[in-house]
């Protein structure tokens, strides 16, 4: 019986990815908020990107999926168990430089910023009693 080994997976600092990704976009385009266990780029409320200890997970939306995860170290995004179509992981060693960061950015953007702007929810009051 043949024995079928996992990928290595490489492990990356988040924040270290997200300063990074911040320097490559134009000053206040996107916002930050934590999700997806990292660091999250939105642009009008719309996830451009997220920077995780396996990579970064980039949108470039469901018509553009296959050509792009045909590009070295993109693979689908699976996000609790499922794949997330319009996502994918871009693993470490396809970020080594800042021109290949730049270039999965501009997938991205590519696709994100045609996108409607989301509306932003009001935020919820706290129940707290007031004494």
């Amino acid at each position: 019986m043949k024995t079928v080994s996992k990928p290595e997976v490489v492990a990356i600092d988040p924040l270290i990815l997200a300063a990074r990704v911040e320097d490559v976009l134009p000053a206040g385009l996107a916002t930050q908020k934590r999700m997806f266990g990292g660091i999250t780029f939105l642009v009008n409320g719309n996830m451009l990107c997220s920077a995780s200890r396996t990579g970064l997970m980039v949108r470039v939306g469901a018509a553009a999926e296959d050509q792009v995860l045909a590009s070295p170290f993109a693979r689908p995004c699976l996000g609790a168990g499922r794949r997330m179509p319009g996502f994918i992981m871009v693993e470490p060693a396809g970020l080594a430089t800042t021109a290949d960061l730049k270039a999965w950015l501009a997938k991205a953007r590519s696709y994100v910023e045609e996108l409607p702007a989301k509306k932003t929810a009001p935020r919820k009051r706290s129940k707290r009693s007031k004494t």
